[in-house]
């Protein structure tokens, strides 16, 4: 099979995306950690398979895949690049886009800059819908690692986020405890894991290690859920500025029952065919 495909990159997380639009594409997580592999095949943090919508309300629809070939529930970072592809592929040519994904609609808004403003919904905090192990819902919890305890912010952003507050990500060691949590049973679909630190109450740093890829040069939902969780801690404003490895997002929430906005940059890098 010779698929063709598009690389992109949000802020330096980088996704392939195929257009399954006019022709059904279907992968095996086996096919999907073949073409993830940076040596032997495309290399990718996600891959995005475009599909007609099933619902009226939306122009298009898309599914996102993990590295390990696990289907991830959504990416912000994605999102942009989505938005990005359907434009310059004239597609979809509208300032205003409404995406179908398996956790909703996803709404695109084109700025003046060429940056790409994405709703990203309405956070979860229940342990049900995030989901967590958990009798009932806190502002923080502990957990009990192997050789530590530490407290988590834990929430949903349409996928499963726990974010830590750090006083250094530099030093903040975000491998192995980015793997601790993963496997820990008290997240029982694993989890994408924010270390945060709060510069001041616009201005935060991040890192996140990511289920099924890693720790990666950006999130976009991460970064969504580490302002979130900062807003909720009373520690950041209602507009915060995220610095990742490559660049910076805007986000914003107004509290509560409030839906998360995301504005950054999506690139496309080169364009090819690869035959499984």
């Amino acid at each position: 099979m010779k698929l063709e495909f598009t690389k992109m990159h949000g802020l330096g997380n980088d996704f392939v995306i195929i257009n399954g639009l006019h022709k059904p594409i279907t992968l095996t997580a086996e096919q999907i950690r073949a073409l993830a592999d940076r040596y032997t095949g495309i290399g990718f943090d996600q891959l995005v398979i475009l599909q007609p919508a099933t619902r009226s309300d939306a122009d298009i629809m898309y599914r996102v895949f993990n590295a390990d070939g696990g289907e991830g529930g959504q990416s912000g970072n994605g999102a942009r690049c989505v938005a990005r592809y359907l434009r310059e592929k004239s597609i979809l040519t509208s300032t205003e886009i409404s995406a179908q994904t398996i956790k909703g609609l996803v709404h695109f808004y084109f700025e003046k800059d060429d940056t790409v403003r994405v709703n990203m919904g309405a956070p979860g905090f229940e342990p049900i819908d995030i989901p967590l192990v958990s009798p009932q819902r806190q502002s923080v919890y502990p957990v009990v690692l192997a050789d530590r305890t530490i407290e988590v912010h834990a929430l949903s952003m349409g996928n499963p986020h726990a974010v830590i507050m750090v006083q250094d990500i530099v030093t903040a060691d975000v491998e192995k405890i980015g793997k601790q949590l993963q496997q820990h049973p008290m997240f029982p679909q694993s989890v994408n894991v924010g270390f945060l630190q709060v510069v001041d109450r616009s201005h935060v740093l991040l890192r996140v290690y990511e289920r099924g890829a890693g720790e990666t040069l950006a999130c976009g939902t991460g970064s969504c859920a580490a302002v979130v969780a900062g807003i909720k801690g009373k520690k950041l404003d209602n507009a915060v500025t995220v610095g990742l490895a490559r660049g910076s997002l805007v986000i914003k929430w107004e509290g509560e029952g409030s839906d998360v906005w995301m504005t950054g940059p999506a690139t496309t890098v080169f364009e090819g065919q690869i035959t499984l």
